[in-house]
């Protein structure tokens, strides 16, 4: 297993010698306007350029969107991705809008999915708190946004837990799973009254006290306006908290090798 950090969530993972593209986010720096209704909306994002070419980043064989508000699928995906490339997604609503974009090779993910002979299990998360989906505005614009389980004989299990804040079915996913690997979102971004969307620091204990053996790859920092943790602040946390050793936050175009 190698994990590639891109930009932001997007991430390239080698699993079970197949290569999946995660969250394709790929304007060039400074593309869009901050984002509205977050903090620190005055900065454009993305904040940084992409550390790879657009030909090395769509040389995969499928590709997975979690969700699809702009920092995980933009115009930029939409334009330069090809029509016909296999990208799963999340639920009907999400490919119904990828087909209204002209993708044509799209599959939903369920607790059943394939790839080969790669399970790619879909997993529930909460991309907000309860008082922000109460707010029915608020509410639907965070909308849902999933996590996807790796399996194969050959690798160890890797979570790829996705934008969520620290709920119930994340630590029941860790418990029924126990994967050796855990990709965390842990810029700890903000909307304005509701306050993060996705986790923070302190998730990493959280984390490692239910797989404690288990290495944890933090990621989506350092790139979008409302994201506040980075990642020298987050490995500084792992640090005085005494779980460094299980805890990497790769800058953009480094890869993780297990």
């Amino acid at each position: 297993m190698k994990i590639t950090q891109v930009r932001n969530a997007t991430q390239i993972i080698h699993f079970a010698n197949k290569t999946f593209l995660i969250d394709p986010l790929l304007a060039a720096k400074d593309t869009y306007p901050g984002y509205a209704g977050c903090v620190r909306s005055h900065i454009r994002v993305p904040m940084v350029e992409l550390p790879f070419d657009i030909e090395t980043l769509l040389a995969v064989d499928a590709i997975i969107v979690t969700h699809t508000h702009p920092d995980h699928w933009d115009d930029a995906a939409v334009k330069l991705i090809p029509k016909d490339k296999l990208i799963y997604v999340q639920n009907e609503r999400d490919r119904a809008l990828l087909t209204s974009q002209g993708f044509t090779h799209l599959s939903v993910l369920s607790e059943h999915s394939m790839f080969g002979d790669i399970e790619l299990i879909k997993t529930e998360g909460q991309h907000g708190s309860d008082a922000a989906y109460a707010d029915a505005a608020v509410g639907e614009r965070m909308g849902d946004a999933c996590g996807v389980v790796f399996r194969h004989p050959l690798e160890k299990t890797l979570y790829l837990i996705g934008d969520t804040i620290w709920v119930q079915p994340v630590a029941d996913n860790l418990h029924r799973y126990q994967p050796g690997v855990v990709i965390m979102n842990t810029g700890w971004a903000h909307i304005l009254k509701y306050g993060p969307i996705i986790f923070g620091a302190e998730d990493l204990i959280r984390a490692h006290l239910i797989v404690p053996e288990a290495h944890i790859v933090a990621t989506h920092m350092e790139a979008i306006n409302h994201c506040l943790l980075t990642r020298k602040e987050l490995l500084e946390y792992a640090r005085i908290n005494e779980i460094d050793a299980f805890v990497s936050a790769p800058d953009d175009g480094e890869t993780i090798a297990f």
